[in-house]
């Protein structure tokens, strides 16, 4: 079990990353509202309401989090940690006014809304702003021990709903899209999750919609399916990280021309998993996937990226896209998800999230890849 004092100790490191990052770039201060950045920080998730909760970073080690007064109770003590609670009625952007009125370079989160930065604009008129989220992003990027560790007990979750899948154990065949989804997502909660963020039941001609929403369609003999499902696994009161799988199946038998198209489809993503490497390109990467299903044939309907970044958010750099020459750095998290869709017929999608590091990638999700009849 991980143990809080393991948070703890990650927060403070990431915390003192962070404040070298504002050294070397000249910022004076950094402030996060509803970004996932505040928990990566302080392991604190902000409610996304009208009261504005913000942390304050700067370079010289100040480490202060304006809360309402009603919310401060929720805040679990960290070293270095200072609460500055604000009670309705009083203007936390005075406050926070106060902290960054001689500023002349701020970061902010992306997230933050307009009807916050527009007065915090106003208390520092000498200061120009740029994205706290790409400041920081290179470092959320490389994932910690302990964020590797968090994020393979999400997949191995997951793998076990697909397990329970395979073996049946969650009927598909005669029922309802809707309802294998409300069952693989009360799955994940049984399996260790503290909620679920999405479940694709996507049956039939469905199945060639990559983000189908499960419908009243009733799931038949002869159906190709894909499942796409994940949540955010917690230990404790900690921030949560999330998985996020897919396996397609047949109902039945295959229908006709689909074996040969997930044998495409599979060989190009085992081809991924064995050939990609730190130093590539997020383009380079979407192309070594990309060049078996365009040289079967099939190129047209590929139509997606490669693959995402997945860590406190479900999607999050680095992307493997045809648009991204950014280069994929040791330590990187990301899914691994080819996809052939054919419209009116039928589609399949295979997805691992995977650790990659100087050896190549290591798959975190191990549940059976060869396609299965249910």
């Amino acid at each position: 079990m991980i143990e809080r004092s393991q948070f703890e100790m990650a927060y403070l490191s990431r915390q003192e990353r962070a404040r070298q990052r504002l050294q070397e770039d000249g910022v004076d201060a950094l402030l996060v509202t509803l970004g996932r950045e505040l928990p990566w920080l302080i392991g604190y998730e902000a409610m996304p309401l009208e009261r504005i909760t913000c942390l304050y970073m700067d370079a010289n080690g100040a480490v202060r989090l304006i809360i309402p007064k009603l919310e401060a109770p929720r805040v679990r003590p960290l070293p270095g940690l200072e609460l500055v609670p604000w009670t309705d009625g009083e203007d936390p952007f005075v406050l926070l006014g106060s902290m960054i009125s001689d500023a002349k370079v701020i970061a902010i989160d992306d997230r933050c809304m307009a009807g916050w930065l527009l007065p915090l604009m106003g208390h520092a008129t000498r200061a120009s702003f740029r994205s706290g989220t790409s400041l920081l992003n290179p470092l959320r990027r490389q994932k910690d021990a302990l964020e590797i560790e968090m994020l393979e007990l999400a997949a191995s979750a997951a793998d076990r709903v697909a397990e329970r899948l395979n073996r049946g154990e969650i009927p598909v065949a005669l029922r309802q899209e809707r309802d294998v989804a409300r069952e693989i997502g009360e799955a994940l909660c049984e399996e260790g999750h503290a909620k679920v963020n999405f479940t694709i039941v996507g049956s039939g001609p469905n199945s060639a919609s990559p983000h189908h929403g499960p419908t009243t369609r009733i799931i038949s003999h002869g159906d190709a399916l894909v499942l796409d499902f994940g949540g955010t696994y917690s230990v404790g009161e900690e921030p949560g990280y999330c998985s996020d799988m897919t396996r397609t199946f047949v109902v039945g038998e295959a229908p006709e021309g689909f074996d040969g198209l997930y044998e495409v489809l599979l060989n190009a993503q085992t081809y991924a998993r064995e050939n990609i490497r730190v130093g590539m390109s997020g383009n380079e990467a979407d192309q070594v996937a990309r060049k078996v299903i365009v040289d079967s044939g099939f190129g047209e309907y590929f139509v997606h990226r490669l693959g995402h970044g997945i860590g406190l958010d479900e999607h999050e750099d680095p992307y493997l896209s045809s648009d991204n020459p950014a280069l994929l750095e040791a330590g990187t998290t990301f899914s691994i998800e080819p996809g052939i869709y054919i419209p009116g017929r039928y589609g399949a999608r295979i997805e691992d999230i995977v650790y990659l590091d100087d050896d190549g990638v290591r798959s975190l999700n191990q549940a059976e890849r060869e396609l299965i009849v249910l």
